[in-house]
């Protein structure tokens, strides 16, 4: 699909390492989460966070309580998000024909001369 989509053989092979190992990382974590509902989940969030001082991490207090921790919240629906984030911007790098870098010296530029 990625190649009759116009991506170069190695933009084809930068983009199924990253559509794996997003797919197989959320997979993952979400089998290794330790809860079953929102119970529990609240429960364990509650454990996690007293770990943090709200002075110390006021910011991860905020996203916890104010938005995990919320009814109706679920990690899974994050899933097509960053799976959409991801298509996107491979379909840009695609429209325009880039091809990735396939060595250090292509990343970094022109090599320079040796001394």
């Amino acid at each position: 699909m990625l190649r009759a989509g116009g991506f170069s053989l190695q933009m084809t092979a930068h983009a199924y390492a990253i559509i794996d190992a997003y797919v197989y990382g959320f997979v993952l974590q979400e089998a290794s989460l330790p809860f079953d509902g929102a119970d529990s989940a609240n429960a364990v969030a509650d454990s996690i966070m007293e770990g943090f001082a709200a002075g110390d991490y006021p910011h991860m207090v905020e996203f916890a309580t104010q938005h995990v921790q919320q009814p109706g919240y679920h990690c899974g629906g994050q899933f097509e998000f960053g799976l959409d984030l991801i298509l996107d911007a491979l379909a840009v790098r695609g429209e325009a024909g880039e091809r990735a870098p396939t060595d250090q010296a292509e990343r970094s530029g022109p090599a320079a001369a040796p001394p």
